[in-house]
């Protein structure tokens, strides 16, 4: 029996192969096309970053990088470590964690301990991703959480890029996880920021309070007690006379914006000119005498705002309250930013003030 072999002409076999090379070229570079796009991403793409001595895990591009330094910041140096993944013409994606501005509740609040640390992240973060000169514009969206820590996202624009910048703050650290493109791509973003886990806060009481009275509320301000050693408990008056201001306006009052005053405690050794007051003839007369404590706010420059007596000689209150007003003080930093002080001056009238 005869076998039978189909032969194609050379000409055909030719084209076929063609072909054949054309479709697999085109299936390479529409591939290689939609990775560069950063269109789609499978679960093979991604890995999970949990570095050793941080306090979070995420899902992070394969590949990707980590630095660590110092940075100064300030008055303060404080410890950066920076997560990124920055593949040529592709999206960004990066994990920044810094530290060196610790929670004290007692001095200033959790959001403004975040404001100091996103403004030293704004700073550091923009020549990490387009060079030094680069610049970061953030738009607040709204305040966050997660599990507990406090945060904000913001919008974030450097340069040609743009995309979302969540920051959140533990007890221990500060961390910025941040996505930019060039293009809108929500998917991918939406996978990035959702996969970012914190531990959830536990809240601690401090173990010491400044003192407050009983019931007050979270905004209410430290109550400043002078010496025991310095002034007589029998010479502090429980319901001092409503605060004296030169404007007539309340100092205390929260303003948008604006830390909230830290205490000082007794300031007669912080003022840089303390002009000692007027001995009324007539107090001085009628033998009155002894120490005069003047409750004062301090402004960002080191004026006197506001001056109101709390204890001593009625007849003596009012010289002291007009001398707390001359008195001058060197500026209070607070992370580097001019803060008001709320303290007290002391004045002991006696046979001295002449």
């Amino acid at each position: 029996m005869k076998s039978f072999r189909f032969k194609l002409p050379p000409l055909i076999l030719l084209l076929i192969l063609a072909i054949s090379l054309s479709a697999a070229g085109q299936t390479s570079v529409s591939s290689e096309a939609s990775l560069g796009k950063g269109t789609t991403m499978s679960t093979s793409d991604w890995e999970t970053l949990r570095p050793d001595g941080e306090g979070f895990s995420v899902l992070m591009p394969k590949g990707s990088t980590s630095e660590s330094g110092k940075e100064p910041y300030h008055k303060m140096e404080l410890n950066t470590r920076i997560y990124l993944s920055n593949a040529k013409g592709g999206p960004i994606f990066a994990v920044v964690s810094l530290s060196g501005i610790k929670s004290n509740p007692a001095m200033y609040s959790e959001m403004q301990r975040v404001n100091s640390y996103v403004d030293a992240f704004k700073n550091l973060f923009p020549a990490k991703v387009r060079g030094p000169g680069a610049i970061a514009k953030l738009t607040l969206v709204g305040e966050k959480t997660l599990q507990g820590n406090a945060g904000r996202e913001y919008r974030m624009t450097i340069g040609d890029l743009s995309g979302i910048a969540q920051v959140y703050a533990t007890r221990k650290r500060f961390y910025a996880i941040v996505y930019l493109n060039a293009k809108k791509e929500d998917s991918i973003q939406d996978q990035f920021l959702s996969s970012f886990v914190l531990p959830e806060k536990v809240t601690e009481v401090p173990p010491t309070v400044a003192s407050q009275s009983p019931g007050a509320g979270p905004n209410a301000q430290p109550v400043v007690k002078p010496n025991p050693g310095e002034i007589p408990d029998s010479e502090v008056v429980a319901n001092p006379k409503t605060e004296t201001r030169q404007d007539g306006s309340d100092p205390s009052a929260p303003q948008r914006g604006k830390r909230a005053p830290i205490s000082g405690g007794v300031l007669n050794g912080k003022a840089i000119s303390l002009p000692m007051p007027d001995y009324p003839p007539d107090a001085k007369a009628a033998g009155a005498s002894g120490a005069v404590v003047i409750q004062v706010t301090v402004d960002e420059q080191g004026d006197v705002l506001s001056a109101q007596p709390v204890s001593g000689h009625a007849a003596l209150q009012k010289a002291a309250v007009n001398a707390a007003f001359r008195a001058k003080f060197s500026p209070t930093l607070l992370m580097g930013e001019p803060v008001k002080v709320t303290g007290v001056i002391i004045y002991n009238f006696g046979v001295q003030l002449n």
